[in-house]
């Protein structure tokens, strides 16, 4: 946690905002006491990493989640898909 008077905060607050939103806690203060505290919204905070996970996932062994993907796994169904009888029944 670092503090930051508010004379040096209004000419950084871009840089200080961009810190809170990787995560950092800033305190405000005016003529050496506490004013204010900057920290990350509740809401950017459950953005997903995407980064974080893939360093996750190598750190454990895996370098791809998924071994195949076909091309055309988002092809649209055919018509009849819904009103075939399934296999077995």
């Amino acid at each position: 946690m670092e503090s930051v008077a508010l004379d040096k905060a209004d000419l950084d607050l871009a840089d200080l905002i961009a810190r809170a939103e990787r995560g950092e806690h800033i305190v405000l203060t005016r003529d050496g006491a506490p004013v204010a505290d900057l920290v990350p919204h509740p809401q950017a905070a459950r953005r997903i990493d995407l980064a974080a996970g893939a360093a996750f996932l190598r750190s454990l062994g895996v370098d791809k989640p998924f071994a195949f993907i076909a091309d055309d796994f988002d092809d649209p169904l055919p018509e009849d898909f819904l009103l075939r009888p399934s296999p077995g029944s």
